[in-house]
């Protein structure tokens, strides 16, 4: 079963790992770059997905990762002001 990325209110931190849902949650409100930041941490050092070239998220049986429509806009608008 491949992880999920959801948006949430009220999370305690930028983003968490519902082992349950097999899903990260993400704080609703918080910048692209620290987001994008803890999604590689959480997926590559706590739940042991592999490294991809360019930064891209994987999940740990190596499918991309897919961002949720709230980010993805944003992730996008990120990378283009560079």
């Amino acid at each position: 079963m491949c992880i999920r990325i959801a948006v949430a209110d009220d999370l305690p931190e930028i983003s968490v790992w519902d082992p349950d849902e097999v899903t990260i949650l993400v704080a609703r409100g918080t910048q692209v770059h620290a987001v994008i930041r803890e999604l590689h941490a959480i997926l590559t050092i706590d739940l042991g997905a592999p490294e991809a070239p360019g930064g891209a998220l994987l999940c740990f049986c190596g499918t991309p990762v897919q961002l949720p429509y709230e980010l993805a806009p944003l992730a996008v608008d990120a990378a283009e002001a560079g």
